[in-house]
């Protein structure tokens, strides 16, 4: 199964993994990769990296399909535990099973799974896989678990802020109630960034053992007339 996951091309991706899960301790600075090399998801396990952001070129067929799910089809929300030795990816969406483009994105989503499992050593994974037309969590916010991974195949990516524009303290109770634009949370607003569409984001949460208060920091974009539909895929760990 390691030969459908890019991680084992890097020589330094190997061992890391090898190793197992290795809690974050003492973290001196949160710092975010950002690539289009698949196997660095893997520097999710270094001191300080809190984002691994996979950028990755959207191809036609799956671009194709989303859009044509979006549009013609009606919303899904399942969430559920996945072994991807075992599960059977074609029931994943049956509704859309022939639209063009299905077997390509059903095999995308496969190779998450994959991967997920491979990085963290997990046998299954927690998929959760939606279609929203709002913001789901539209205050910026940090996640109570060890990591997650994200994918927004269609419509508007999650928005997320680097370390230096934003106070922490103004966190959730911290914002007394306020919007995020006026509780003084985003310290520079020109630096929020978005996952583009395709991209896969590997967030780190409060939970991963050591890194308490300094979770990644994202929230839900909101949809335009123009984007008025995501389609978001989420991996957690089991």
């Amino acid at each position: 199964m390691f030969a459908r996951v890019p991680f084992r091309q890097s020589d330094i991706a190997s061992p890391i993994i090898a190793s197992g899960f290795r809690p974050l301790f003492n973290p001196s600075a949160s710092r975010n990769v950002i690539s289009n090399q698949f196997a660095d998801l893997s520097r999710i396990y270094e001191d300080g990296v809190n984002l691994c952001l996979i950028e990755r070129p959207l191809p036609a067929a799956i671009e194709q399909f989303v859009y044509r799910a979006l549009q013609n089809v009606g919303s899904i929300e399942i969430s559920q535990p996945v072994d991807p030795l075992q599960f059977d990816f074609n029931k994943l969406w049956p509704a859309t099973a022939q639209i063009p483009g299905y077997r390509d994105w059903l095999a995308d989503v496969e190779l998450l799974v994959t991967a997920f499992c491979e990085l963290f050593e997990r046998r299954e994974a927690g998929l959760r896989l939606r279609t929203l037309d709002k913001a789901m969590c539209p205050r910026f916010h940090v996640d109570r678990v060890p990591a997650r991974m994200i994918c927004s195949y269609g419509g508007i990516g999650t928005e997320w802020l680097p370390e230096y524009a934003f106070e922490r303290a103004k966190l959730g109770m911290g914002g007394c109630g306020l919007p995020d634009a006026e509780s003084g949370l985003i310290a520079d607003p020109t630096a929020i960034r978005q996952m583009p569409a395709y991209a896969v984001g590997l967030m780190k949460g409060e939970n991963w053992e050591g890194n308490e208060g300094h979770g990644l920091v994202h929230r839900s974009p909101q949809p335009t007339a123009v984007q008025p539909r995501r389609l978001l895929l989420t991996l957690d760990m089991l």
